[in-house]
């Protein structure tokens, strides 16, 4: 880690979104806020979802007031930059959790609006792979869109910034419509070769550990900080289903020209995009024993972890 230089304590924390990620952020923000004195947990949530009939939505708004945590309302995409600089100015830091799903120029909008608002400690939505390992021009757009994000947050000395690098969510890669794992036909479909690595770390885990690197002390400041929950090639993805479930897993190479020849056909398809950038590897992939959970010895959830808790009863 780099030599401590920093000043900044995050202590009035406002987080963006409560979804897959968002929630187990906002439960271990609240979790260790209970040890720092005067730290205070927010979250920026759109009316709609504050407001809505689902059950899903209401248990989550119900959890979130239980840890009293401060609801705010606000609207990523409709609030011009401006308006979002206002509403982060009263913050000491800014957790993006917001995913793509608002779109791929809104990490570009929610950095320039931090940098305006002067909001001293900023964490962008950046919870995936090695962008800079990938470089620019691949087959997912997405991916250089947030080195634009690095590049800005780089150009400056006013807003500390910290990245948090996880890899893939690790039940991404059982999603069925991912293709890589097909548990009916009991198959494993190799992104690129059975050699290529994967990074993979559960929300929950990630959750765990960027509460632990907010109030982190020293303070990390100007750094990307990798977490893993494991990495793996998939050939070992396939043996490790093998041994978790009992049972032999056919296995298929869709090789880097396949992938991108399939793009080709759909260049919009969002899912080939990261079939096809995930099938080249490059930047997919760290050693876990870099990685600051190893290092702080905090337990995480590894492949056989999860297919045992998720995929027994398949």
């Amino acid at each position: 880690m780099n030599e401590p230089v920093s000043g900044v304590k995050s202590r009035n924390i406002l987080v963006l979104g409560a979804g897959e990620l968002g929630m187990p952020v906002l439960r271990n923000l609240a979790r260790r806020s209970k040890d720092i004195e005067g730290a205070k947990i927010s979250v920026l949530l759109r009316a709609s979802a504050v407001s809505s009939d689902s059950s899903s939505k209401q248990r989550d708004i119900a959890e979130i007031r239980d840890l009293g945590i401060e609801i705010v309302v606000g609207d990523l995409v409709n609030s011009s930059i401006e308006e979002l600089a206002s509403l982060f100015a009263q913050y000491d830091t800014v957790i993006g959790c917001t995913g793509y799903a608002a779109g791929i120029n809104t990490p570009m909008k929610l950095a320039r609006a931090a940098l305006q608002s002067g909001v001293p400690r900023y964490f962008p939505w950046q919870f995936g792979v090695d962008f800079e390992a990938i470089g620019r021009g691949g087959p997912q757009d997405i991916f250089d869109a947030q080195l634009d994000v690095r590049e800005l947050l780089r150009s400056q000395d006013k807003t500390e910034w910290v990245i948090i690098s996880t890899g893939m969510f690790m039940s991404y890669l059982f999603e069925p419509e991912f293709g890589v794992v097909d548990l009916e036909k009991s198959t494993v479909n190799a992104l690129g070769s059975f050699d290529t690595a994967v990074t993979l770390t559960t929300p929950d885990d990630i959750g765990v550990l960027t509460a632990e690197i907010v109030f982190y002390e020293p303070t990390i400041c100007n750094e990307i900080v990798f977490l893993a929950g494991d990495t793996v090639t998939y050939g070992e993805l396939a043996d490790k289903l093998e041994a978790g479930l009992s049972r032999p897993f056919s296995r298929s190479e869709w090789t880097v020209p396949v992938l991108m020849e399939e793009l080709a056909k759909d260049p919009q398809n969002m899912m080939r995009k990261y079939r096809a950038a995930f099938g080249i590897g490059r930047g997919m992939a760290w050693n876990k024993a870099s990685t600051f959970n190893v290092r702080e010895g905090i337990e995480v959830t590894d492949v056989s972890d999860w297919i045992n808790a998720n995929l027994r009863g398949e």
